[in-house]
């Protein structure tokens, strides 16, 4: 993993935020960018895919938001 990579996932913790929707959302993509950086070769088009998920990710926990109090999977 390059260091490029090795500091988008650094933007993907959860663990900060309350349990609820906005945990869920932040915790459910940041395995997918966590699994991807494992799963794919070092180059700029992972890196490239890392930001744009971690710009995905801002836009879902923003979305949860206005999710009501419960879990987003019911």
């Amino acid at each position: 993993m390059s260091d490029h990579q090795h500091h988008l996932l650094r933007y993907f913790t959860h663990a900060h935020l309350p349990e609820g929707p906005l945990r869920d959302v932040s915790g459910q993509l940041g395995c997918v960018a966590r699994d991807m950086a494992a799963q794919l070769p070092d180059g700029p088009e992972l890196t490239a895919g890392l930001r744009k998920l971690l710009e995905a990710k801002d836009c879902f926990v923003r979305a949860a938001l206005d999710y009501p109090e419960g879990d987003i999977h019911d």
